[in-house]
């Protein structure tokens, strides 16, 4: 049987500590993490219109991973703090702690991709595609838009399916596609 606790002004204290910053930071962030990925944005994804749904994701995302890489940066700093061998043994890998601080370290340069890089691009394909969208009448899933790689119809020479190839390759949404050609390719 677990033994009763009482909270008092020393634990509270307690929460203060470097190892309680670091249990602090990494809720934060992993609860976020988890509300971006599996819960605001699914239902945002699935109550909004897909425009909407892409301004909202335009405007949100840059603060997440600003947020997202401020905190890993100060776990990664805490992580440090707290065990010195991290820097004796930096160049070996096999050191538990040096391979949590490179989790950590991985998980920033991705964040910083990006919110430097990939968002960017990503924004700038999604409201270039809104403006021929809107200007054509059409929306990017209307029949008749073929997307087949070898394709050498009308429609897949466009700049509308240059744009909708670019927001695929972006989203990774070209992955299953590849690996589907490279399958039928052997």
């Amino acid at each position: 049987m677990s033994k009763v606790e009482t909270l008092t002004f020393g634990s509270i204290v307690g929460l203060f500590t470097l190892r309680g910053g670091y249990l602090i930071a990494y809720s934060w962030l992993f609860g976020m993490s988890l509300w971006v990925t599996f819960i605001g944005g699914v239902i945002a994804f699935k109550a909004l219109p897909r425009q909407q749904f892409g301004a909202l994701q335009h405007r949100t995302f840059p603060i997440y991973f600003a947020l997202s890489i401020s905190l890993s940066s100060l776990l990664l700093g805490l992580w440090t703090k707290g065990h010195p061998s991290v820097l004796e043994h930096l160049k070996n890998p096999q050191v538990a702690d040096v391979t949590q601080a490179y989790a950590l370290a991985a998980v920033i340069l991705s964040q910083a991709a990006n919110q430097f890089i990939v968002g960017p691009l990503t924004s700038k394909t999604m409201f270039q595609r809104h403006k021929l969208e809107k200007a054509e009448g059409k929306s990017y899933n209307e029949s008749g838009i073929c997307r087949d790689e070898g394709c050498q119809c009308e429609v897949c020479q466009t700049s509308r399916d240059q744009l909708s190839r670019q927001s695929d390759l972006l989203h990774c949404t070209c992955i299953p596609r590849f690996m589907d050609w490279q399958q039928r390719s052997w």
